[in-house]
C-alpha cells in the first residue's frame, strides 16, 4: 500500500504543475489539515484513493464549505485494508479560535474513544494536526503538541503518529522522522508517500465502516 500523507501546504507537484497519472500508484490519501478544501477535493478527484482529513486549526472554512469526496476521521476510527486509523485534529488552545483544544479538552476526547479502541482491538496510524508534546513540537504556545497523545502511544502503540502544524519549513533541522516508543512519528508537511509493502491491496479501497 502506498499513503500519499499531504498538510498545511499544498504541493506543487500535485496541485500547480499536476500531471495525469502522478496519483495512479497512491492506494489512500490522508490529511493532516490546514489545506484548502479545493486541494483535497482535487485530490480525490483526480486518483481512485479514498482521502481521510483532520481538521487543522485554520480549517473553520470546512465547516460551510467541505472537501467534497472525502471523509473526516476525527473521533472516529475507520478500518482501511486491515489498517486502523484514528483522527484527532486541532491544535493546542492559544487564541480561541476553531479547532483548538486544552490538554484537558484532548485527554477527554480520547477517553470517549476507549470502547471504539477496545472493539477495534486497538490502532495503527493515529492521524492528527499536531504532534505529540516534545516530539516534533515547538515551544510557542501556538505549535506546542499534546501531552496527552503520549499515555495514547504508550497503551496502544500504534505503528505511526502522523501529524502536520509544524512545518518543515520553519527550520533545516526539523526531521521527517523520529520514533516514539514503538511508533514511528512523521510529520506530513507538503507531502510524504509512505509506503508499507506488508499491507497487499487490489481495487478501489472502502473502509469498513465508512
Amino acid at each position: 500500500m502506498k499513503i500519499l500523507i499531504v498538510s498545511d501546504e499544498e504541493s506543487k507537484y500535485y496541485w500547480d504543475y499536476y500531471q495525469p497519472g502522478r496519483l495512479d500508484e497512491v492506494d489512500l490519501i490522508l490529511s493532516c489539515g490546514d489545506l484548502k478544501p479545493d486541494y483535497l477535493t482535487f485530490l480525490v478527484t483526480m486518483g481512485h484513493a479514498p482521502l481521510l482529513y483532520v481538521h487543522g486549526n485554520h480549517d473553520g472554512i470546512y465547516e460551510r464549505r467541505p472537501p467534497e469526496g472525502c471523509v473526516s476521521v476525527e473521533d472516529r476510527i475507520l478500518n482501511i485494508a486491515g489498517l486502523r486509523i484514528l483522527g484527532l485534529g486541532g491544535s493546542l488552545l492559544y487564541s480561541g479560535g476553531p479547532h483548538q483544544y486544552s490538554e484537558r479538552q484532548m485527554r477527554r476526547r480520547i477517553n470517549k474513544l476507549r470502547w471504539k479502541l477496545l472493539r477495534a482491538g486497538g490502532v495503527d496510524i493515529v492521524l492528527t494536526h499536531a504532534p505529540a508534546r516534545g516530539y516534533g513540537d515547538a515551544d510557542d504556545l501556538a505549535h506546542r503538541g499534546f501531552e496527552a497523545f503520549l499515555p495514547l502511544l504508550d497503551k496502544y502503540k500504534p505503528r505511526y503518529l502522523i501529524h502536520g502544524h509544524v512545518h518543515m519549513s520553519y527550520g533545516a533541522d526539523i526531521p521527517r522522522m523520529r520514533s516514539y516508543g514503538e511508533t514511528t512519528l512523521i510529520n506530513g508537511y507538503e507531502r510524504y508517500i509512505l509506503d508499507l509493502p506488508d499491507i497487499q491491496v487490489s481495487g478501489f479501497l472502502m473502509p469498513a465502516n465508512w
